[in-house]
């Protein structure tokens, strides 16, 4: 292996040469997982684990993540010691490290920061990572990696001797049926081994247009309706995971407006037949039966179009296949067909295509057309990103100071971690193993920011919070390209790199030049020379050594990652409630206040007797106003739903103080109350594009998965109750954080809000 000139990774927790595992307390814990029923639907006795590994998490990381064909996969210390071993393999032919000694070193740092819970990679690494090295499995899959030995694209039959370990997909479609079943192909083996797929299929002719042959096209609504099929079919990782797939469609395609409405008048299909009585379960008869609910849809909405909005102009919708106009139709029109049906059934999101694409890195080679399924991976065509989040909770100390130095390591290790696995792993198609090594986009992220504030006694809604919010992605994002351009130093800038010099160097200056307008009167003055000199290391090595990524960050779901990682609060997200259910060891539930409100009160110098009737006040009423918490401090406890919920505004604004700093997008979707209008909705969309927001989905409570229509007259809490589905695996009620139903009983993703 080349000798490094740069140590890449100094050991901040695990002294050299000795394992992760000694620092940790173990447990031993019987795992189970009961339904609404009662019935197991997983059970596993004697799990060892860390000793602060709640219930929850060690039950979530058994059931989901480990491999139930391997009998000595019985342990978190097990797993995370079979992804550190896959690990060891992919950065043994990195090229960052100067010999095996500095590999072992590197990933028992890697498995002490997995085993304190401080971050977490995607799904896939989970499920896939290490199965070759650990335990000798193999899996008769054809995929393809770059081959450092032949310097090409190569296909392998086993998936897992290069496994497929990124979440995020974006795959292209052209307009022939060959290129379309190719992808309902790609997406398959995409899902099946727990990753998620978008695609923009705006080049797919409308119904309206002749084809070559003769007659008319089929549409584009008729093979959205067959991927959908497809998608509903499968499950993700082979295990509960629901497959993840997003739709976008240009806003001057031929069908838009069918597109726009589709979903919701599904839906009304959908409420029609549980009138009649049919199931009104997510995987029962009903929804089986209607079409589009296994995807996200987003519309790309252009710049033009928004400054057409109140001027009495007309939109050109135009063919595809020879760019003539088909239809005109009033702008004002077409936006408010968009905000009801929004205002419907929470579908399509928004997708704004020019603030994406003044921030896109590699805009020579082609523009920015799709996302992944969930809006943060917004790259070229036929690419992948491996994602991984940092839970900022874990970045506290006892007295709610924040561990800065230990952030910037975290960065950097997982970081680096990440970046060896882009050749290591394998991909559906040669052209996305191609761009993921010619364009190495990776995706870093953060989880539990709202208990990061809530615990520090900030008000998510609040100048502070989003000034804390803007420095945290500053730092994670500047040290993360630092990082990329020292490795472009030793083993060169990506493929892309020379021929997106200019315009990936316009981005990174966008990004240094916001760190001007954080509100630094908010934050110790050291921050502020920290992310200025950050920045300017970042554009200075970048002038002489270029980038080793394409992409570095965006902010994830973070669902079942979120779970065994302990977090209160997914991505970006407030807290949903401040009532949680503690899963007990021995079975069963306890309604307890969430962990974050004794200590913010705490941190508010309110005496143990006050805190004690507090929380007992907060358990029994659910409300903040009807406990003894001061008026002054109330604030720092609002939550994304309640009697003191947090207004759509604060959402966006939280949103706005993070994506500048930010190389892709920002999963989440903003809650509205049932009363709000399409109105509402439409201001709150213009809002989220004058932000510069690059995507933005809308979720108004008692709009989706809604009983009968004789469900008006129920009260707010029943409206909201049945408008969240039930579990699809264990029954329980889900939430819906980061634009998902989740399940904090078993972790299973139910269904998207959009």
């Amino acid at each position: 292996m080349k000798k490094s000139r740069t140590s890449f990774v100094t050991n901040k927790f695990v002294t050299k040469n000795e394992k992760a595992e000694k620092y940790f307390s173990s447990k031993s814990h019987d795992s189970e997982i009961k339904g609404v029923d009662q019935q197991i639907y997983f059970a596993m006795k004697n799990v060892k684990a860390p000793k602060d590994w709640s219930a929850t998490a060690i039950d979530i990381a058994a059931s989901k993540y480990f491999r139930k064909t391997v009998k000595s996969e019985s342990s978190i210390f097990a797993l995370v010691d079979r992804i550190t071993k896959g690990m060891n393999t992919a950065a043994k032919s990195s090229g960052l490290f100067s010999g095996p000694k500095d590999v072992q070193n590197f990933c028992e740092e890697i498995k002490y920061i997995l085993l304190s819970q401080k971050a977490a990679f995607n799904s896939p690494v989970w499920f896939n990572l290490g199965l070759k090295e650990a335990y000798g499995l193999s899996s008769a899959s054809e995929h393809f990696y770059w081959s450092k030995k032949l310097k090409e694209v190569v296909s392998v039959r086993d998936a897992y001797l290069h496994p497929q370990t990124s979440a995020c997909f974006i795959q292209s479609i052209e307009d022939n049926l060959e290129s379309i079943f190719d992808l309902v192909k790609s997406e398959a083996k995409l899902f099946k081994y727990g990753s998620g797929s978008g695609s923009n299929f705006s080049k797919l002719r409308g119904k309206n247009e002749m084809l070559s042959s003769g007659g008319h096209s089929s549409g584009l609504l008729s093979f959205l309706e067959v991927l959908d099929k497809a998608a509903g079919a499968i499950k993700s990782g082979g295990t509960t995971r629901r497959a993840a797939k997003m739709v976008s469609v240009d806003l001057d395609h031929p069908e838009i407006e069918e597109f726009i409405s589709w979903k919701a008048k599904e839906e009304k299909k959908a409420q029609a037949l549980i009138s009649a009585g049919y199931s009104a379960d997510l995987d029962g008869e009903t929804y089986k039966s209607i079409s589009g609910q296994n995807a996200n849809n987003s519309v790309r909405v252009p710049d033009r179009f928004m400054n057409l909005l109140g001027q009495n102009k007309v939109w050109k919708l135009r063919n595809r296949h020879d760019a003539g106009v088909y239809k005109e139709i009033p702008a004002d029109k077409l936006w408010q067909e968009i905000c009801q049906a929004a205002w419907e059934c929470a579908d399509p999101g928004l997708q704004f295509d020019d603030n994406i694409n003044r921030f896109h890195t590699c805009a020579t080679t082609d523009k920015i057309n799709a996302s992944n399924p969930c809006s943060e991976y917004m790259f070229l065509d036929d690419s992948a990103c491996n994602l991984a989040s940092l839970n900022l909770v874990k970045f506290l100390d006892n007295k709610q100071s924040f561990l800065l130095e230990e952030f910037v390591h975290c960065v950097r290790v997982i970081f680096i971690a990440q970046e060896c696995l882009i050749d290591h792993s394998s991909y559906p198609t040669k052209k996305i193993a191609e761009n993921s090594h010619d364009f190495r986009p990776l995706g870093l992220g953060f989880a539990n920011l709202g208990s990061f504030f809530m615990r520090k006694g900030i008000p998510y809604d609040s100048e502070e919070a989003r000034a804390w919010a803007g420095f945290l992605t500053s730092i994670m994002t500047g040290v993360a390209y630092e990082t990329s351009s020292q490795m472009a130093k030793e083993i060169g800038a990506f493929s892309g790199y020379k021929k997106n010099k200019t315009s990936m160097t316009k981005v990174m200056r966008k990004h240094q030049k916001a760190v001007n307008d954080i509100d630094w009167s908010m934050l110790p003055d050291s921050y502020r020379k920290l992310a200025t000199d950050t920045w300017k290391s970042v554009v200075n090595l970048g002038q002489r050594y270029g980038y080793r990524n394409a992409q570095a960050t965006v902010i994830a779901p973070t669902g079942t990652i979120g779970l065994i990682m302990d977090c209160d609060t997914t991505g970006i997200e407030p807290d949903f409630s401040l009532i949680k259910n503690k899963k007990l060891s021995g079975g069963g539930y306890l309604k307890i206040v969430n962990q974050s409100v004794p200590i913010a009160l705490e941190n508010l110098k309110y005496l143990p007797k006050d805190i004690e009737r507090i929380l007992i006040q907060i358990e029994e009423t659910g409300s903040v106003l009807k406990s003894d918490i001061k008026a002054e401090h109330r604030a720092i406890f609002a939550c994304a739903t309640g009697d003191l919920a947090l207004s759509p505004a604060a959402h966006l604004k939280m949103m706005a103080a993070v994506q500048p700093f930010i190389s892709g997008a920002i999963s989440k979707t903003v809650n509205l109350p049932a009363s709000s209008s399409v109105q509402d909705v439409s201001e709150t969309y213009i809002q989220a594009w004058k932000l510069g927001l690059k995507a933005v989905a809308i979720y108004r409570d008692g709009s989706k998965f809604v009983q009968p229509l004789s469900t008006a007259n129920l009260t707010q809490k029943k409206i909201e109750a049945a408008n969240h589905p039930a579990c699809t695996e264990c029954g329980y009620p889900t939430i819906l954080e980061s634009g998902c139903y989740r399940c904090t009983n078993c972790g299973t993703t139910t269904a998207c809000s959009s």
